[in-house]
């Protein structure tokens, strides 16, 4: 009688493995439909829109829809006013992200001290921004930025100094809707990185201590390096927030003033909305999506040569 060799001898499918996977399969069919229907559809629909001059004639009648192939996005590299919003755009994103983590940053590292009283408290007034309607807290800051109402310019006067026109000339609009975006959006962040702030083991900080390091070198050498990945990862979502801005200048500056707050996204809306040239929208669209995903690839490969993930 001959055995069989062992080795030779392919496994089976299990079949409890096989229902198991049929069954996964199953519960995540719902949510890939609806991602599919709702979120790839769309995207490929817009693409397809670039790639023409729909506008308000072809609304009206589709015989008036022509292919004009890469055309919208020629335009887009010759057109002035799309340079311009891409400049304040730029201007917001570069200003805003770091002041954006450096507030937050901070916050959580002040409320992550055992020392601090009413922690819940202040988590509660520091994401409470985050969560209000975008709209009405700008409506609320467009008014404390009153030239002649304000509480900010009252503040100003009451110590001597002159009132600012805070949102209308050029030189202090961009600076007051970044004070507005920063106080609105920092709450999230806030919250994030508190929470990798409590996973640090205390052993590192009393190593450090023993060391003889203090509170500036525990946070540099300690509290740095163990939230670097988290940093990434807030440091992602705030450029691609900032280059999504809209309803801040929409509503605080309706672009102005001489077109100073205009950003990709209000061009856009203006381009699709105001014109209807939704042709020329959709290719804003994604050249503002390649501009983010450029972004991000250089963040990834600068975070993984100095060795903030793996």
């Amino acid at each position: 009688m001959t055995v069989a060799d062992p080795t030779l001898v392919q496994p089976r499918p299990s079949r409890g493995l096989a229902a198991r996977e049929r069954a996964a399969w199953g519960f995540v069919a719902p949510a890939m439909i609806a991602i599919g229907l709702f979120f790839a559809l769309p995207v490929i629909a817009a693409l397809l829109l670039s790639l023409t001059d729909f506008d308000i004639y072809a609304l009206a009648d589709l015989d008036n829809l022509r292919f004009v192939g890469l055309q919208n996005y020629e335009r887009l590299m010759t057109n002035p006013l799309f340079w311009g919003a891409m400049k304040n755009t730029l201007t917001f994103a570069v200003l805003g992200v770091p002041l954006s983590i450096a507030a937050s940053l901070a916050a959580a590292v002040i409320l992550n001290a055992r020392v601090v009283k009413w922690r819940p408290i202040w988590r509660v007034m520091f994401f409470a921004p985050y969560v209000t309607t975008l709209v009405a807290t700008a409506v609320v800051w467009r008014y404390l930025l009153h030239t002649r109402y304000g509480v900010i310019n009252w503040g100003l006067e009451s110590v001597g100094l002159p009132a600012v026109d805070w949102l209308g000339q050029p030189s202090t609009s961009i600076p007051a809707i970044l004070m507005f975006v920063v106080w609105k959006i920092f709450g999230y962040n806030m919250l994030i990185f508190l929470a990798v702030l409590q996973t640090v083991p205390d052993d590192l900080y009393e190593a450090a201590r023993i060391d003889g390091a203090g509170p500036w070198k525990q946070f540099r050498h300690v509290t740095l390096p163990a939230i670097a990945p988290t940093m990434l990862l807030v440091s992602i979502i705030s450029v691609a927030s900032f280059f999504q801005l809209f309803a801040e200048p929409y509503v605080m500056t309706q672009g102005g003033p001489a077109q100073s707050t205009v950003t990709v996204l209000y061009f856009m809306y203006e381009e699709g909305f105001k014109w209807w040239n939704l042709g020329s929208a959709s290719a804003v669209a994604f050249v503002l999506f390649l501009c983010i995903l450029a972004i991000t690839l250089v963040q990834l490969a600068v975070a993984k040569r100095v060795g903030a993930y793996q």
